[in-house]
């Protein structure tokens, strides 16, 4: 008798802990499934979008190293005013990009932009459906 209930008992809270598990990931699924792309994933995104050079890939590459770097620093610092900063650094590191592209490329640069969620890589915007800022 005390086995059945026991197991029973497991059961539900088996239960309870995957639907807890599926009900924690299903934000981050939302936000097309990542937070954070390594140096490496951004270039081949960038590679896709616009086509770039092998002359330009090493140059992309340092850009993209270097912003992860200052994030890092940023996000351990624990900064108060780390959202303004993060702005600044990503409009920066798109400025620094930009001028490696070539003048075809730009656009297919910017439309690669304007199709990520809040306007670039994933963070810093309004939520969906809100006014901007």
């Amino acid at each position: 008798m005390k086995m059945t209930m026991f197991r029973r008992y497991a059961t539900r809270i088996g239960a309870v802990a995957l639907c807890s598990a599926a009900l924690c990931t299903t934000p981050m699924l939302a936000q097309g499934g990542r937070m954070m792309q390594t140096p490496e994933q951004q270039v081949a995104a960038l590679d896709t979008a616009v086509t770039l050079t092998a002359d330009q890939k090493p140059k992309v590459q340092a850009i993209y190293e270097a912003d992860a770097k200052k994030r890092a620093d940023l996000m351990s610092a624990q900064d108060p005013d780390m959202r303004t900063k993060m702005t600044a650094m990503r409009t920066e590191e798109q400025a620094q990009i930009k001028a490696v592209l070539t003048d075809e490329q730009k656009p297919k640069y910017e439309a690669m932009l304007a199709a990520q969620p809040r306007g670039g890589r994933g963070g810093g915007g309004a939520p969906a459906g809100a006014p901007p800022q």
